[in-house]
């Protein structure tokens, strides 16, 4: 398990994480997202031991990462920055993270190699972007980390790696436990692959919950009437959105589904049903109940 508690980090006078307090479980593949410069980057380097807290802790498996090998030899960074030797190759890399990481597995890095279609003798700084991404993922993955940190991990990826880099990530967890953390914009992607979701927001976290449980405290409702109640009738109900066209309106409601719909009854509709919320909804509105403007928002 990684705990953060009244975490903080500082850069020349700015909270890039302000009393950040969050747990992220064992054998989770958690998502981070949030607003740019919400601090994800920030808090993904202080779980790997790069930067040290200016306040509170960070715990990884009971102990804190910072200066700390053994702790550190068990969590492998793809950052959003990605790093090679010089001129060296992919299997020049596989051979110096094998000297770091006692978990390396070259049978797991034969199977990347195999998969995906990238030259292992070929150097990386002639690769594109997306390469480059696939060649940190595959080295990573043949490391068998018990936590693997991902910056915008599928940046720059073709959907078709993606899918397979997705089921890769859930068959090693699956077989492995290892823990899974993920900073990202892609909001569709995490709710595809995550298993737990937080959000971020000025350095603190805005809410933290298992995936299944982030679009229960909302409702999305069509409605048609033949004669649309107007925005000021609806007080009764936590709108979060009202548009209208014609004899249909459509709402956004703070609330629980059974309790929204029997008030919305109560108004005569002719038809009425729920639609399903996106993850992108869900955020944009509780970003707006912190008071960002959604609209700067980038998914």
């Amino acid at each position: 398990m990684i705990t953060a508690t009244a975490l903080t980090k500082t850069f020349d006078g700015f909270a890039a994480l302000n009393d950040f307090t969050a747990e992220i479980p064992r054998g989770s593949i958690y998502g981070l997202v949030g607003t740019n410069g919400s601090g994800k980057s920030t808090l993904l380097r202080l779980i790997s031991g790069i930067y040290r807290p200016d306040g509170g802790e960070i715990l990884v498996a009971g102990q804190p990462p910072f200066e700390n090998p053994s702790i550190k030899e068990r969590i492998f960074h793809v950052s959003d920055d990605l790093y090679f030797l010089p001129q060296s190759s992919m299997n020049d890399m596989a051979r110096f993270y094998a000297g770091i990481y006692r978990s390396f597995s070259w049978d797991t890095y034969r199977e990347m190699c195999d998969r995906f279609p990238i030259d292992p003798k070929k150097r990386i700084n002639t690769f594109s972007k997306g390469m480059k991404r696939q060649t940190a993922l595959i080295l990573a993955l043949s490391c068998r980390p018990d936590i693997l940190l991902l910056d915008e991990a599928f940046d720059g990826l073709d959907p078709v790696i993606r899918i397979g880099l997705r089921k890769i990530l859930a068959d090693l967890i699956a077989d492995g436990g290892m823990t899974v953390v993920i900073a990202s914009h892609n909001l569709r992607e995490l709710e595809d692959l995550c298993d737990h979701m937080g959000l971020l927001h000025a350095g603190k976290v805005i809410f933290a919950r298992e995936i299944d449980q982030v679009k229960l405290g909302f409702c999305k409702v069509q409605a048609v009437f033949k004669v649309p109640p107007k925005p000021e009738s609806l007080k009764v109900l936590d709108v979060m959105q009202y548009e209208i066209s014609g004899s249909v309106i459509n709402l956004i409601v703070r609330g629980n589904a059974d309790q929204v719909m029997a008030e919305i009854h109560k108004m005569g509709p002719i038809l009425v049903e729920t639609v399903p919320l996106t993850l992108e909804e869900v955020f944009i509105h509780e970003m707006e109940a912190v008071g960002y403007d959604y609209s700067k928002i980038i998914f």
